[in-house]
């Protein structure tokens, strides 16, 4: 009687080396159908010699799927959440939403997660809540930071009285429409600057199709909630860092991003960062990047020409109204809302700290807190508050989403608002109404230890992405 030798098992394959996954079940599977009468050590031979060096063996006739197997890149294994989320201060100035408490403390149960607030402005978002501050450490999160890199606030005063707004509002209206852009609108010709000079256009892959494009939107606002106003500035603190006297001036605030190439970055490296960071349902948009990896460093470069480009955006857009005014501006104060920083904790240690929606509010730093069309902007002071991660709120936040905004409320309503307040709206639309916004004042009074006020901005002429008239054709 002659002997049929028996195939390997599962352990012996497993003392080859072999993973204990599908990859197993295929080499065993393979074994039984191909090699049942070879003799144990020449199978053990065999897969050894496979698992050394699968690239030989993908064409060969019967262990080519498991070279392909063993050669396919490993799905990262799901990463667990912490059970509970790590404590986080709330400021609750207005009602936050119970989604946007839920994403904070998905946020929190991050193995990387160190600390985090709520700022009363908050919410509901992707990933982070709109208004979340999350340190982590050594690694960063594309979505923390938010689609629109970059995206700030830039005020400008300049030395002419607060009533030329109201002797001049036509004339600084043909300003405004001529001097800015909003959304798939761009100069014909736009501004030289030193920011699309930057070696990171040719050194990043994902940046190198970008340049003309962001070359073309220099100087522009995006859509949405974006806009350039012209309103009145009342300094309130006679110690300001201005060096100016107490008082009323005639301002310009902006707000905008990284236009279309911030939204590319944070596609590109959100994707990465959920290939190599596999998460749970609730917690996939929250996917990060180590700071020691490739796509980690090419990520954080990457943000930070994106946050360079949004200012230089901003300071065209400031130019070329000062240029239009014929004035030189007295000062100008600017912030950042969607970034990572690299910041130290009380002990010394670097985070890394993301305000997706939220101003930054360190000690003695300067940064402006919006609120709606019709509501007054705040010129701030941080106190570096620990809990709240030294930051502060971006603005009012929403209360109605654009969606109800645009089912609730009417142009009719929207209007009657505007004179009340005796605001010019150009562009627009009901889903940036000012009564889909929370009351600023709630949230500046939920943060009064966060901030000191040095001045208030008083929106007079308001011009956004849209029809030049308002609600045109609606």
């Amino acid at each position: 009687m002659t002997h049929v030798p028996s195939t390997l098992t599962g352990k012996d394959l497993l003392a080859l080396g072999y993973p204990q996954d599908k990859t197993m079940g295929l080499a065993l599977r393979l074994l039984a159908e191909h090699f049942a009468t070879t003799p144990q050590d020449e199978q053990r031979h065999l897969l050894a010699q496979v698992l050394a060096q699968p690239a030989e063996f993908l064409t060969h006739a019967t262990l080519a799927p498991l070279a392909e197997a063993l050669t396919a890149p490993k799905t990262p294994a799901m990463i667990p959440l912490h059970p509970a989320p790590l404590p986080f201060a709330v400021y609750d100035g207005a009602g936050i939403q119970n989604g946007a408490r839920r994403q904070m403390e998905t946020a929190m149960r991050l193995p990387v997660a160190v600390a985090g607030a709520l700022m009363p402005d908050a919410h509901q978002g992707y990933g982070l809540p709109i208004g979340g501050v999350l340190a982590t450490r050594n690694a960063v999160i594309p979505y923390g930071v938010g689609v629109d890199i970059g995206c700030r606030m830039c005020l400008t005063l300049y030395p002419a009285p607060a009533d030329l707004i109201t002797r001049e509002r036509d004339t600084l209206k043909k300003i405004l429409l001529d001097n800015t852009r909003f959304g798939r609108a761009t100069f014909q010709k736009p501004l030289e600057h030193a920011v699309i000079d930057r070696t990171e256009f040719a050194e990043i892959p994902v940046l190198r199709g970008l340049k003309d494009r962001a070359f073309a939107q220099l100087g522009s606002s995006g859509g949405g909630n974006h806009f350039v106003e012209f309103g009145t500035v009342a300094l309130s603190d006679a110690q300001n860092e201005f060096g100016l006297p107490v008082g009323e001036y005639l301002a310009v605030l902006s707000h905008s991003g990284s236009r279309g190439m911030g939204a590319a970055i944070a596609g590109h490296y959100t994707k990465l960062a959920m290939q190599a960071c596999p998460l749970p349902p609730e917690a996939r948009h929250l996917a990060w990047l180590d700071l020691n990896s490739e796509a980690g460093q090419e990520y954080w470069l990457a943000m930070n020409l994106a946050g360079d480009y949004a200012s230089a955006c901003h300071h065209q857009i400031h130019a070329r109204l000062a240029q239009a005014l014929a004035l030189e501006p007295l000062a100008l104060v600017e912030n950042h809302h969607n970034f990572a920083w690299k910041e130290l904790d009380a002990q010394g240690q670097e985070l890394i700290v993301h305000r997706k929606g939220a101003t930054p509010a360190g000690l003695g730093v300067l940064g402006i807190i919006p609120g709606s069309m019709t509501a007054p902007g705040f010129i701030v002071r941080g106190r570096g508050t620990a809990a709240s991660v030294n930051s502060a709120s971006h603005g009012a936040g929403r209360q109605l989403s654009r969606t109800l905004a645009k089912n609730t409320l009417s142009p009719a309503m929207v209007k009657q608002h505007l004179e009340e307040a005796g605001v010019e709206l150009i562009g627009s639309g009901l889903d940036e109404a000012p009564m889909a916004y929370k009351d600023i004042h709630q949230v500046m009074a939920a943060q009064q230890e966060l901030v000191d006020v040095v001045g208030t901005f008083t929106p007079k002429i308001v011009r956004m992405c849209g029809d030049e008239q308002y609600l045109e054709g609606e």
